[in-house]
């Protein structure tokens, strides 16, 4: 699939104006999605790793929604990488429950706001699977991806077999993110993950707010190279509990700096602030931040009621301005 300036080209040859109800996203956070800078960060940190250290192998997402994290995961890809994502878009559900939970949480979903929002950062779509996660095995090649980002539905027995899919698809050194663990909604999501802990093998590196990351391969090598950048992040709290018997490291990220992110086709103007054309880290250090601006100018008359009034009318006045502050 392909893109022209003014056209959006489809599997089946037909072509779609990129008229006014197609997204035209500026900048990635113009695009729907739940992805916290805390995850970017990470992605960017496991992603960063792979590379430097010439770990090779394909990208794959399970469930995309408006492509929010598949913009981002694509600035990753190497030559000679493939990126594969699945989700369901406009296709109907394979069971009344996967049913039910479309229709609640994903009623306004089309795979061509997708690939709309995919265009507007990147030249080419990824490889897409419309279709149940369920199939992603017949699509992808066993042993064959070096990193695997699993967002797809919430129930059990769905989550279950995406990780038996994932476990079977990750190459040796392979990372798996799980979207929503521990979101109170989704606990069909926590006791499938937790249960792959237990009794399949994997295991967990960390965990944020709404991911878990984690291996099949040497979880303790890789988790002392993440502690390590970690312990260079002033904007990263970190730290490390004993779970399941072994270390699992917790990451609160509430004070987490983006890193910078893809650029929009549709940006006003080029950007002023260094973007890179992917994603990369951010310092360990940054400015501290300026203190908001005070409304109105409002110590300079103050300053200027101090100093012609009497006091007892300056009082009063003071009190006033600060009760509407």
């Amino acid at each position: 699939m392909s893109q022209t300036s003014a056209q959006v080209q489809f599997p089946d040859g037909s072509a779609t104006p990129v008229g006014d109800d197609l997204p035209r996203p500026t900048r990635l956070d113009d695009v729907k999605g739940w992805f916290r800078p805390v995850d970017q960060l990470l992605f960017d940190w496991f992603l960063t790793h792979q590379q430097d250290r010439e770990h090779a192998g394909d990208l794959l997402e399970l469930g995309a929604y408006l492509g929010k994290s598949a913009i981002f995961l694509g600035s990753y890809l190497r030559p000679g990488e493939e990126f594969t994502v699945c989700d369901l878009w406009d296709s109907p559900a394979p069971d009344s429950s996967n049913s039910a939970e479309m229709d609640r949480s994903y009623a306004t979903l089309t795979r061509r706001a997708f690939e709309a929002n995919y265009l507007s950062f990147h030249d080419e779509l990824p490889s897409l699977v419309q279709a149940p996660t369920s199939v992603i095995t017949s699509r992808v090649r066993p042993a064959s991806c070096r990193f695997v980002h699993i967002d797809a539905s919430h129930l059990y027995e769905h989550v279950h077999g995406d990780i038996r899919a994932a476990e079977r698809l990750l190459t040796p050194e392979g990372v798996v993110v799980f979207d929503d663990f521990r979101a109170e909604h989704c606990p069909g999501v926590a006791a499938a993950v937790w249960g792959a802990v237990a009794t399949a093998g994997l295991r967990p590196l960390c965990i944020t707010g709404t991911k878990l990351y984690g291996t099949w391969g040497d979880a303790g090598q890789l988790r002392g190279e993440l502690l390590g950048w970690l312990g260079t992040r002033t904007d990263l709290w970190h730290g490390v509990e004993e779970v399941a018997g072994a270390p699992l490291v917790r990451i609160d990220g509430r004070r987490a700096q983006a890193p910078s992110h893809p650029r929009s086709r549709h940006r006003a103007r080029p950007a002023a602030d260094g973007q890179a054309d992917r994603p990369s880290p951010v310092p360990a250090t940054s400015p501290a931040a300026a203190p908001p601006a005070r409304r109105g100018g409002r110590p300079r008359l103050r300053r200027v009621v101090r100093d012609l009034l009497p006091p007892l009318l300056t009082r009063a006045l003071v009190r006033a301005f600060r009760r509407s502050a």
